[in-house]
């Protein structure tokens, strides 16, 4: 007692077709999008990240930020009295030096100096002093607002 196969039976032997559609040529968009989202969101923080360049704890205050139409020269002094220019570290002798030779507007660039909340007073007046003895007036402190302005 055996079952036997049927092979070769009418039109569509070894071949299965579909009645009354054809092929879908139409490209599925949706795991680009999907894709592409979440590149963007990746891109994001990451951009947000490189702008801020040097990760100090800044101090917190009221202030309100300074409206600016250039992109600034930021100086970055770390809790252990690192200092960077941008994203490059320098000495203290060295900082002067290399103001002048980045500056695009001579000494009337604006300078932001960022300092950690948890850094040395003395080490943020140095770099300020050595910066201002060069020439460059235009500097600003950066700090980040606490959200409790207004009294209370």
């Amino acid at each position: 007692m055996g079952a036997a196969l049927q092979r070769g039976v009418g039109k569509s032997s070894g071949r299965r077709r579909r009645r009354g559609k054809g092929l879908n040529a139409d490209i599925n968009v949706t795991p680009f999008v999907d894709v592409m989202l979440v590149l963007l969101i990746v891109f994001m923080i990451v951009a947000h990240e490189l702008a801020n360049g040097v990760a100090i704890e800044l101090p917190k205050t009221d202030a309100q930020s300074l409206p600016s139409q250039t992109e600034p020269i930021t100086i970055s002094v770390n809790v252990d009295g690192q200092i960077f220019i941008q994203e490059t570290e320098f000495s203290l002798d060295e900082v002067a030096t290399k103001l002048i030779a980045i500056s695009n507007n001579g000494y009337d660039e604006r300078i932001y100096l960022r300092g950690d909340g948890q850094a040395d007073y003395e080490s943020i007046m140095k770099v300020m002093a050595r910066v201002n003895s060069a020439g460059f007036s235009n500097i600003g402190l950066v700090t980040e607002t606490d959200g409790t302005a207004g009294g209370g």
